[in-house]
């Protein structure tokens, strides 16, 4: 008999860790900060892992992508972070199909297919699910576990987690119409790639629109949902306050037209009763004259009330944002103390290398942040801000001017080329306003940082995070010029190939974008490193330490592999044992780095690029896996795939 309870109480031990490090949530809480107590793998025996199962799935196809882009054409971007929920391992693929798994073996439990229609969509991806269970129903009941997914054709699906099926009392047979009160608009023009947030037995989700072709585009619109029926709870449309939505002969909501949206991912703490929204720029991205009223939320972190859809608070990390600076990841939760009390914080990325640390519950600042004087000078019919906020902690996470001296190249001919192109373009530092003559953006519209945002690990209360260390290059151009062809209006022949026209029909300007300055060999003008990866003491607001991400293999030709920091887009994970891994690079690589150190402790080489999110989890049996998405990017240049792939110690 005390043999039996030892067995007993040990199984019980292993199911209850096993489930406190499930991964529920795209960020593993609903917080964000992609932190894991798996403790199995660390900085002495990482070097070890191998690669234990992959699983693949067919999703994938190269292209090009560029706006007014359709269909077949477009690149895959395979940027899934899973989920693991009782043994099962979820993800989706860029087509929104959702493939349940053996978390040990990587084998296929079931399948859901919600058949979308690729055609004349602007993106194919999908960056994760959403998870809950019912409590008001028994494990074994239909739909007592739900999966929830948002499609690139701007539907909601609620699925069974116990096979995949549809749950015919969500919506109209499974699915909720995103499209709803949107207005008429082509297919191209709005979807959703972000899973929903839930709290309360709510969804709350938002959606993406097509960056620089109208300015007559959906509006940003969040809304919630029940749960379990799919009905319509609250929803906010970002208008200044005041202002109420219209609503048609139906009593139905028209949200406003151009409002910002809210692309990203979103948080909840159901402890305060809020989610907290990262905001994007009113289009077109880099002219705003026409913007009155549609500005008041953009760029911002703003928090709701959960129940209610209300403005709590909401901070602006860009005024009058002409440079595509959106608030790109999510707003991640942290604590620490200060003068004997605990303080609910979160930590805000953003494009341009700022990072925003404030009160989760009143939005104020938890280091002074300043209003400094910014380059003026805008396009005619439009203005600049006078000033923008800068926080005084943390530092910036990139350099914030290009120094035309400091231009890089292969070669004397192609440093020269960039050194020369730099002294004719508009170059005052960060806010630089879009103009004719053509601007340097630095920062690029990439970023600094982008959608993978920051992870934080709680018990060192440290923050790390990738940065791009890219400038891109815009042109503004009369409308009465926009129907000349790229050779006739580029400023650069060298560029013409990066580059794409943007009609931004509405505005009085179309523009020329390219989304990175590049020398005629095709590497950054930018010195390197091209990337990095930071670590940050959120207690101070001090930088740890801060070191190149990845390498120029897979990126340059041969000899010039040797350059360390490479372009990223992705995330880093952390666990308990001190172990940060990511991917992201344009070298196809997944890392291990030292969370206290920042020292590269391993790296592992993937087929193609892994610009996702890592997860990790430990099994039944106390194993602990690694998951990344190698599935490629057409802005880093990576080859799309379909790569799902699992790292373990070896099975001893």
């Amino acid at each position: 008999m005390k043999s039996f309870i030892l067995i007993f109480s040990a199984f019980i031990s292993v199911s209850s860790f096993a489930q406190e490090d499930d991964w529920t949530s795209y960020g593993k809480d609903t917080g964000g900060g992609h932190y894991s107590k798996a403790s199995e793998i660390n900085p002495n025996n990482v070097k070890k892992l191998e690669n234990v199962w992959t699983h693949r799935s067919g999703d994938y196809k190269g292209g090009a992508n560029a706006a007014g882009v359709k269909g077949d054409q477009l690149q895959t971007n395979f940027q899934a972070t899973p989920l693991l929920v009782d043994e099962t391992l979820f993800y989706c693929t860029p087509y929104n199909r959702v493939f349940a798994l053996n978390p040990e073996t990587g084998e296929e439990k079931w399948v859901f297919d919600p058949k979308i229609k690729t055609n004349g969509r602007a993106l194919l991806t999908c960056r994760g699910l959403s998870s809950w269970k019912d409590k008001t129903k028994s494990p074994g009941d239909k739909c007592f576990h739900r999966i929830i997914g948002a499609t690139v054709d701007a539907e909601l699906f609620s699925i069974d987690g116990s096979n995949g099926e549809l749950c015919e009392d969500f919506g109209s047979k499974g699915r909720v119409d995103l499209r709803e009160g949107l207005g008429e608009h082509p297919d191209l023009y709005y979807w959703s790639t972000s899973p929903p947030a839930i709290i309360n037995e709510s969804l709350i989700v938002g959606g993406s629109v097509i960056d620089n072709l109208s300015t007559d585009i959906p509006g940003g619109v969040v809304r919630a949902f029940d749960i379990r029926t799919g009905e319509l709870k609250w929803y906010w449309d970002p208008i200044p306050p005041g202002e109420a939505t219209v609503i048609d002969d139906n009593g139905d909501p028209l949200y406003r037209r151009g409002t910002a949206n809210v692309w990203s991912i979103i948080s909840a703490d159901p402890e305060l009763n809020m989610v907290y929204l990262p905001t994007g720029n009113a289009s077109p991205d880099y002219f705003g004259g026409h913007r009155e009223g549609l500005e008041e939320y953009s760029s911002s972190i703003v928090a709701l009330d959960a129940d209610t859809g209300k403005v709590k608070w909401s901070f602006q990390t860009v005024h009058h944002d002409i440079w595509d600076y959106d608030v790109p990841s999510q707003p991640t939760f942290y604590e620490f103390e200060r003068d004997g009390k605990i303080i609910k914080a979160l930590a805000q990325t953003t494009k341009t290398g700022l990072v925003f640390l404030l009160n989760r519950e009143t939005g104020e600042p938890i280091f002074p942040i300043e209003e400094r004087e910014v380059p003026q000078g805008a396009v005619e019919g439009d203005y600049v801000s006078k000033t923008q906020p800068f926080p005084t902690k943390p530092a910036p996470l990139n350099p914030i001017y290009f120094d035309p001296d400091k231009a890089f190249g292969f070669t004397f001919w192609d440093r020269g080329h960039c050194k020369r192109t730099a002294k004719k373009l508009r170059n005052e530092g960060l806010f630089t306003p879009p103009s004719l003559q053509g601007s340097i953006h630095y920062p690029s519209g990439v970023g600094g940082n982008n959608w993978g945002g920051p992870a934080i690990d709680p018990e060192r209360n440290i923050m790390v995070v990738n940065t791009n260390n890219m400038a891109s290059l815009i042109v503004m151009v009369p409308r009465e010029d926009c129907k000349k062809s790229l050779k006739e209006l580029s400023v650069n022949r060298t560029q013409e190939r990066f580059t794409n026209i943007e009609p931004n029909e509405g505005a009085p300007y179309c523009n020329l974008r390219s989304m990175g300055f590049f020398s005629p060999l095709g590497v950054p003008c930018t010195e390197p490193p091209w990337g990095t990866l930071t670590a940050i003491d959120l207690d101070t607001g001090d930088h740890l330490w801060n070191v190149p991400l990845g390498t120029s293999k897979d990126l340059a030709p041969f000899p010039f592999h040797w350059i360390k920091g490479a372009p990223n887009i992705g995330g880093p994970t952390v666990t308990a044992s001190g172990l940060v891994f990511i991917a992201a690079t344009s070298d196809h690589y997944l890392r291990a780095f030292s969370t206290e150190t920042g020292d590269e402790l391993a790296k592992f080489r993937l087929p193609t690029g892994g610009h996702a999110t890592p997860m990790t989890y430990k099994n039944k049996n106390g194993r602990q896996f690694v998951i990344i998405a190698a599935g490629g990017h057409w802005a880093i240049g990576t080859p799309a795939s379909d790569h799902l792939m699992a790292f373990a110690l070896p099975d001893e």
